[in-house]
């Protein structure tokens, strides 16, 4: 699965007839409509399997929830079975131009993880007139909407060559002068939500976070886990004393599991806390979307340092491939160079703590 860059047939449609796509789907689409708080646990064990496995499964199942803003017609044609996936490519570097009925789309996206096995595309577009002229919102701003279309309709560009996440197949793709139909394009921080439950209250980008974060930690558990087993067998060269048996080495797994347990436990505690008034209010305040923020991008960083602790513990072993240790390290690091990783989350959590307005791109 590493060597090809993607999840193997067998292992993608295993998860897909699991509906492990589909756990973010409406029930009135046949979809399993998984509570926020009972997602993550299955998103962590799939990471602390493999990262790219449970990055692939949240990558779709999140975006998934366009299903509650698209066209009930469109969302019946596309979700017509379990294994349908959307990968997505999310920067809006292409254009939209609008015509009769719906939009003619050219354009490249990256970064769009699960393209393999995927079976619809979403690229985020930027809409234009029939002109060419970008279309300006209420404030001046870009307009901008996801086109969904049929994966044949792209070409696949093979940029793909990682350590880190090798599997999750995030290949570039394109489209020229492609007719995507009205129906078939949503936006679902503007679109009206067709569906009642609390889960399609939430922005898009903080299921993200709360997801890649929950994988995060699956991979960190798992490279502590390797480091134990390995530290209760392991005789240092030159030394008659257990890894486990030294100081040292207790106080770092000591510390590497309070990293983890905090991470973990902050996380967890925030969902269950914003799931709960969500699901009292139906809204999603802004408290609610900081404290998601703030879990999630300090347990994708409690998770980076649990894993450094257990590699650099594990001594040169840690370098060769076959070591354990190894995958998950290159895997973490991935993890916390993507945007939900980023160190400047903190200054929105910082600015809201102080009683100023935060930064909301990310909320």
């Amino acid at each position: 699965m590493h060597e090809e860059r993607e999840l193997t047939p067998e292992v993608a449609n295993a998860l897909a007839d699991a509906r492990l796509f589909h756990m973010f789907v409406p029930r009135s689409l046949g979809g399993r409509e998984v509570p926020h708080p009972e997602y993550l646990p299955v998103v962590e064990a799939l990471g602390h399997a493999d990262a790219s496995t449970g990055w692939c499964v949240n990558q779709g199942a999140v975006f998934m929830t366009t299903s509650a803003f698209l066209d009930r017609r469109a969302a019946e044609r596309i979700w017509d079975g379990p294994r349908t996936v959307i990968a997505n490519g999310p920067s809006p570097t292409a254009e939209a131009r609008r015509v009769p009925n719906g939009y003619r789309v050219t354009g490249r996206w990256t970064f769009s993880s699960g393209f393999p096995h995927a079976t619809w595309l979403a690229g985020l577009a930027v809409l234009a007139n029939e002109r060419g002229e970008r279309i300006r919102g209420d404030d001046g701003g870009i307009v901008v909407r996801h086109m969904i279309f049929p994966k044949s309709a792209a070409i696949r560009h093979d940029t793909w060559h990682t350590r880190g996440l090798r599997a999750t197949g995030s290949y570039d793709f394109e489209v020229k002068d492609l007719f995507v139909p009205e129906e078939s394009t949503v936006w679902t921080y503007g679109d009206a939500v067709k569906e009642p439950g609390p889960l399609y209250a939430y922005s898009m980008v903080l299921l993200f976070a709360c997801g890649f974060a929950s994988v995060a930690l699956g991979v960190a558990r798992a490279g502590l886990d390797a480091f134990i087993d390995f530290a209760g067998g392991k005789l240092p060269r030159g030394d008659r004393t257990r890894l486990a048996d030294k100081q040292v080495v207790q106080s770092q797994v000591g510390a590497a599991e309070m990293k983890w347990r905090s991470g973990r436990y902050g996380l967890h505690g925030a969902v269950r806390e914003v799931w709960d008034r969500v699901s009292a209010t139906g809204r999603f305040e802004i408290g609610d979307r900081v404290a998601l923020r703030g879990a999630a991008t300090h347990a994708i960083h409690l998770a980076k340092e649990t894993v450094d602790i257990a590699y650099e513990a594990c001594g040169s072993d840690a370098i060769f491939e076959r070591h354990p240790i190894q995958q998950r390290f290159q895997d973490i690091h991935t993890i916390t160079q993507h945007l939900q990783g980023r160190l400047a989350h903190y200054e929105t959590i910082g600015q809201f703590a102080l009683g100023l307005e935060p930064d909301r791109q990310w909320l």
